[in-house]
Order: structure tokens, then sequence, then C-alpha cells
């Protein structure tokens, strides 16, 4: 293994760990990452001893824990190019941001006989949201499809995202597919014909740089435990303009201003969005994970001896081996198998791997997701399996379940070789 690749599993305890006796093999990523040792400590710091509720107190401990609390704001809006801080909403995890969104907005500036356009490879949090809203105002949704090889299907975008469309609500890299939707083009289309876009980020942050300043988005949420952090948290970055002019989604302590038994006037932005004792635990996290992103994507201060730039050429490189490695390995060692997110043939292309991250949901032609998962865990191989709250693509794709294997940057290319190897022994068992 690459040296630096072993400093960087060193930071994750977790990884250090046995499952049914053997090493463990960590390939659930897409559903929540392991968490680095900065994080773990700043977790224990937080709860052990800088425990005070934020925002609303005249002590020292208070004060602290609310600097620590609005530095991980700063350090989100700096990481994903957000011109404000304000521009950042603290949520319970990306779920409750969309769902934010689609009652806050969608409950002002909906209307009956307005369009919503969802993925088809959308997460069920990207599209129940949506149903509800619907529902409630008699707005018609569309789905904009995507390709065999798991893509947007562009040709679809003028005939799906016309004149009527008021919201368009897509991922930036499906949970299920792992490939990396052309954001620019569906954003710059839907904003031509007066729609909102919502981005689905919760993958999408965790393999791409983000830029909202030139991205353009006008909603992008993500979940702070799939990076490293903390869980019961996530993010909502939206535009001022848009948020300003938005109700508030829930009502309680620390989102007003004045409050008579007549009447509440509510606070600037974010406080507005984020009633209620928040998870200032996880919110905290935020800051160590940020950095530990920043370091393995070749910026941000000194993490490991040595430089950053060797972090990110370590990182890159191996992730780049592993999905050349498992394409080829899944279609010719295992065999039998359908892959689904495939944007592309020819392995020896590389701008086809840089349509993909290392995700790979696939079937073992003849058996079932669930019984190859459960095998791969007797050998110590952690997978997702089963719908994946993706129930609607899957079952466009004529299956009813699937096996998901998601790498992360700890993850090596012997990993992906022992997966290959319990596959084929799944395989065997099974058949």
């Amino acid at each position: 293994m690459n040296s630096i690749l072993e400093k960087i599993r060193e930071q994750f305890p977790a990884l250090s760990q046995n499952s049914h006796g053997r090493q463990l093999i960590y390939l659930d990523n897409a559903a929540t990452a392991q968490k680095p040792q900065t994080v773990l400590d700043l977790i224990s710091k937080m709860n052990g001893k800088i425990n005070a509720n934020v925002h609303r107190a005249m002590y020292e401990l208070s004060d602290i824990a609310t600097e620590i609390y609005e530095e991980a704001r700063c350090g989100v809006a700096q990481f994903i190019g957000a011109s404000r801080k304000e521009n950042i909403i603290f949520t319970s995890g990306c779920t409750a941001a969309i769902n934010l969104v689609a009652q806050s907005y969608g409950a002002e500036f909906l209307k009956k006989g307005d369009i919503i356009v969802i993925g088809a490879d959308n997460h069920h949090s990207n599209i129940v949201p949506w149903q509800l809203i619907a529902q409630r105002v008699g707005a018609e949704i569309k789905v904009l499809p995507v390709t065999k090889g798991g893509e947007y299907d562009l040709k679809e975008l003028e005939s799906i995202i016309t004149e009527g469309v008021k919201i368009v609500a897509i991922s930036h890299i499906s949970n299920i597919l792992g490939v990396i939707n052309p954001l620019d083009a569906i954003i710059s289309h839907s904003h031509s014909v007066g729609a909102v876009v919502l981005v689905d980020g919760a993958q999408g942050i965790v393999h791409q740089d983000i830029n909202l300043s030139s991205l353009d988005a006008d909603f992008y949420t993500f979940s702070t435990h799939k990076l490293y952090g903390g869980t019961g948290h996530g993010v909502l970055y939206g535009k001022t303009e848009l948020l300003e002019k938005m109700p508030p989604f829930m009502g309680g302590g620390d989102m007003v201003d004045t409050v008579t038994y007549k009447k509440t006037t509510y606070a600037p932005l974010p406080l507005k969005f984020e009633a209620g004792t928040p998870n200032f635990v996880s919110a905290a996290s935020l800051s160590p994970a940020i950095k530990f992103v920043e370091a393995i994507r070749g910026r941000g201060s000194s993490w490991l001896s040595g430089s950053n730039k060797n972090l990110q050429q370590a990182v890159e490189a191996e992730q780049k081996k592993i999905i050349e490695y498992m394409f080829h390995a899944l279609d010719n060692e295992v065999g039998d198998v359908e892959i689904y997110g495939r944007p592309g043939e020819d392995l020896e292309n590389e701008s086809f791997v840089d349509k993909k991250i290392a995700l790979f949901s696939f079937n073992i032609k003849g058996t079932n997701s669930s019984d190859v998962a459960q095998i791969l865990d007797q050998l110590g191989i952690a997978v997702r399996s089963g719908l994946m709250c993706a129930e609607p693509l899957l079952n466009s794709l004529g299956v009813t379940g699937a096996v998901r294997a998601s790498f992360g940057p700890y993850n090596t290319i012997d990993e992906a070789r022992q997966l290959i190897e319990g596959l084929k022994r799944a395989k065997k068992m099974l058949y």
C-alpha cells in the first residue's frame, strides 16, 4: 500500500477494527463516511467540555461554543464558494434542507398548474418532498430522464424543462449511478425559462470541488456525516434574494426577533431558518472535516508530513485505479454482472473515468442483492444492498434492489480486489 494512503487510513480509527474476525473493509461511504481522529477529538471536546447552547447566553462557555459553531458556518461558506456566511443554513441533514425549500419556497411561490421537474436518478429525499408540496398546491411533477449509461439526457432538456416549470430538483451525483451530472447545462437552461434549481449535493460535495458563485445553483444541500463529520446535521445554501423572501419553515427559539401573543417578527438570515437548539456539536465538526477534505484535495494548511499536493495525487491515483479495475473485474472476473451507471464503454478514455466516482451499484444475474451483501459481510466487507432510497430509479432499471460498493479516500485497490474475490465466492455459493 502507498505510504501516503497508510497515513490517511491511520487517521480513521474505525478502519482498524475487525468484522467477523477479519479486517474490516468499509465500502458504504455513500451512506455514511467514517470520521478522522480530528473530528472525533472535537466531538469529544464539545460533548465533554464545551457543552453549552449557542447564541443565547451571557457566559464564557456559551460564547466559546457559539464562536466554534459560527466558525464552522464561515468555513462552509468558504469551502463551497458562497459569497456570504448568511447564505449557509444549518439543518438536521440533507433531507431536512430539501424539505425546508419544498415547504417554504414551494408553499410561497408555487400555485396550481405549475410544474416541478425532478431528476430520474434522485434519492427519495429529493422526490417525496416535491410530491408533498405538489399535492398541497396542485402543481405537476415531471421527470428528467437518464440515459442507459446513467447520465441526464440533455436531449430532453428543452422538451421537459419549459415555460411553466418553476422548480428543477436534481442530483449532483446519484447515490446509485455514481455519475457526475452536467450541472452547468441544466442550471443554465432552467434559468432561461425562469425556473429555480435545487441541487442535492449529498454525494457531489464529497467528490467534487464546488464554487456556488460560479455554478449559480439557487439552492445546494448536503449532509455533514457523508463529509466525514458528525451525524444529525446538514447544510442548505440558498441565494440571498430567495431566502429573504421565504417564510420560516419552523417556529421556535433563536429564529425570532420579537414575540407577542398577537404577532412575531423573525430574525435575519440565517437564524430565521434555524429554530430550536441546533446540533452544535455536529455543526462544529464540519471545521476539521473540511480541513481533511481540503488536505486530500491539495489545499489548506499542512496536515501530514510532506505536501498536501502529494496527498491529492495519491488519493486521485488510487481512486482512478479503483474505478478502472472495478469495471474490468466486474465484467471479466466476476461475470454475469449488470452495472448501473456506466457513462461509456472505453475504460482507457480518461474523460470516461472523470465522469464517474468510485461508486458501483450492480447485480450478479440470478442472485439476490441482500444475499450477496450478507455473504460479503461474513468476509468482513461492508456494502449496501436493497433499494437504497431510490426505488423509482431501480424500478426503471428493471430491478427491485442492488448491491452498492462506495469507496472513500481511505479505501485502496487491494480492498477492491478483496471485494471482487468476495463477489466471486458469493456467486459460486448462490448459483
